[in-house]
């Protein structure tokens, strides 16, 4: 019995948990693969049509995507949407990214964005849609409602994505069992609550495929009824259990699987970001800490001793210099310093070379001073060579907020205690004398930023003396992201922190035995012990 007609979007699932879209092209690709493809299922290269896909495969047995080149795998899925809906239409809205270029919504938001375009309203709040942005069709941009960062947004026409029809069903009005009506399933609708303009946001739902599988348990790239006495093979463990390189462990097991050998696929784990809801009456403040916020303003001028008199303060006259290099000039240490720049003045003699007091490292006093002058000038220093800090080391964290509190949840590996959270919030603004670029504006990505810890008393130890880098601005810093290649943006201080809550597939969740340990470590590093955390209770 035929029931409806729906379009297919093709979408795969990305490191933050979001279902992607793959272009239209694509999704028609996967479909001709389906109609064509043998019963046991097949492969589909993306690269065919597509030449920025090159890398990927899907596998339709086991509805994941493969990047040949890393071995990485994702899991895939089949939505279907009304075919008056914006896919069906060939209707593509997309954002400028900050490299200029163009990427598109996740195909829920398109859908309620074309919809909302199409009732000619003015704006649009995509906040019910878990987004804190407004779309404002009048001047086609999209505005972050917390930052007020305003971005491009286009209307595109592109081919409509493919239509399937005929959506079966048995004779007794349930649904048929075979393999290619369990691929086609009935669409959905929807609806999601208010918007913006005065109307709410309509979103025509999707029904999505995935292959279903008891929890926990193993995805099998096999022949149906293979017979049992033929060993499996281990492809791809998200784990990094695995003895076999990834990317051959993966092709292999799309060729076997393609010639009806049974292959093992481990079950890729979930990504979980953030916790289950939390109401307000259930977040308690953090044991033994009687706050549960810390502000920081922006720098204020230091007065007082001049640079060449912040080094003397750390120093011992050395009247015999050794017949070694100073490993900042990588002068002798018995000739002058090979420092030539401005804001260093002459120096005696019996000056010229200093050790520093606590670890004994010899250099050029001028060299000190002028490494001095090109760092934050707080009146502390730090050994090039050991790294070994004298005085109080305080960093160019812009102005910000810090908050932290206990939830009623465990994190993986701690299951006999709740949960620290920390949120961290720093708006953009204009760099100061301390920055890189003083007067220029700086970014800042991706706040509030959530962090984890667990409510130990190890775990409670390591916030005290978050709390301590934090007012000597320490946590972050303005510099270029080692992840997206932005400068004059916020950037973490080489201080770990645990941003995933309930697993730990981007490395930076749990569980993590030594995380608590290592954080210590590099705290101690900017010169942050316990004793300092004494000074916190």
């Amino acid at each position: 019995m035929l029931l409806a007609s729906a379009v297919v979007v093709w979408e795969w699932l990305n490191e933050h948990g979001r279902w992607r879209p793959y272009g239209p092209a694509v999704s028609h690709q996967i479909e001709a693969a389906i109609r064509s493809s043998d019963p046991r299922g097949g492969s589909v290269v993306l690269g065919q049509v597509d030449s920025r896909l090159s890398p990927y495969i899907i596998d339709l047995q086991s509805m994941h995507q493969f990047r040949q080149d890393t071995g990485t795998i994702r899991p895939v899925r089949r939505s279907f949407y009304d075919p008056a809906s914006a896919p069906g239409q060939g209707w593509q809205w997309e954002w400028e990214n900050d490299t200029g270029t163009w990427t598109p919504y996740d195909m829920e938001v398109a859908i309620a964005i074309e919809n909302a375009h199409n009732r000619q309203q003015p704006c649009l709040d995509l906040t019910p849609l878990g987004f804190c942005y407004l779309i404002d069709y009048q001047n086609m941009t999209q505005v972050n409602r917390q930052s007020q960062r305003c971005r491009r947004i286009q209307r595109r026409a592109d081919m409509a994505y493919p239509l399937v029809l005929g959506i079966g069903t048995t004779g007794l009005g349930q649904p048929c069992s075979c393999q290619q009506c369990m691929l086609v399933l009935s669409v959905k609708t929807n609806t999601v609550g208010a918007g913006g303009g005065g109307a709410g946001i309509q979103t025509l739902g999707r029904r999505s495929l995935t292959m279903q599988r008891p929890k926990n348990s193993v995805l099998a790239v096999s022949k149906p009824l293979s017979p049992s006495n033929v060993p499996t093979v281990p492809v791809k463990n998200l784990n990094g259990s695995s003895p076999v390189h990834p990317a051959l462990a993966g092709i292999t097991g799309i060729l076997m699987s393609a010639a009806a050998l049974p292959v093992c696929l481990t079950r890729p784990p979930k990504l979980v970001l953030h916790p289950p809801p939390v109401s307000k009456s259930d977040i308690k403040p953090v044991p033994g800490f009687g706050h549960c916020c810390r502000k920081t303003t922006k720098k204020q001028a230091r007065k007082g001793k001049t640079p060449e008199e912040v080094v003397k303060k750390y120093l011992q006259k050395v009247k015999s210099p050794p017949e070694e290099d100073c490993t900042i000039c990588m002068e002798p240490l018995g000739g002058p310093s090979g420092y030539k720049g401005p804001g260093v003045g002459p120096v005696s003699r019996a000056e010229s070379v200093g050790r520093l007091a606590q670890c004994g490292h010899q250099y050029h006093f001028q060299c000190l001073v002028a490494m001095y002058n090109n760092g934050n000038k707080d009146g502390s220093l730090q050994c090039p060579t050991c790294k070994a800090i004298y005085g109080v080391k305080t960093g160019n964290q812009p102005a910000g907020k810090m908050e932290y509190h206990v939830i009623p949840h465990s994190l993986p590996g701690h299951p006999d205690c709740k949960t620290v959270r920390i949120i961290y919030n720093i708006p953009p603004g204009i760099q100061g004398p301390e920055h890189p670029n003083p007067g220029k504006p700086f970014t800042a990505r991706g706040f509030p930023r959530h962090c984890y810890l667990p409510d130990s008393e190890k775990g409670r130890k390591v916030l005290r003396l978050l709390l301590v880098a934090w007012d000597r601005r320490l946590i972050f810093s303005v510099g270029t992201s080692s992840t997206t290649g932005e400068s004059d943006t916020v950037i973490w201080n080489e201080v770990h922190h645990k941003t995933e809550f309930g697993s730990n597939l981007t490395g930076h969740g749990f569980p993590d035995p030594g995380h608590l340990d290592n954080v210590l470590e590099e705290l101690r590093a900017q010169g942050i012990t316990e004793d300092d955390g004494l000074m916190e209770k």
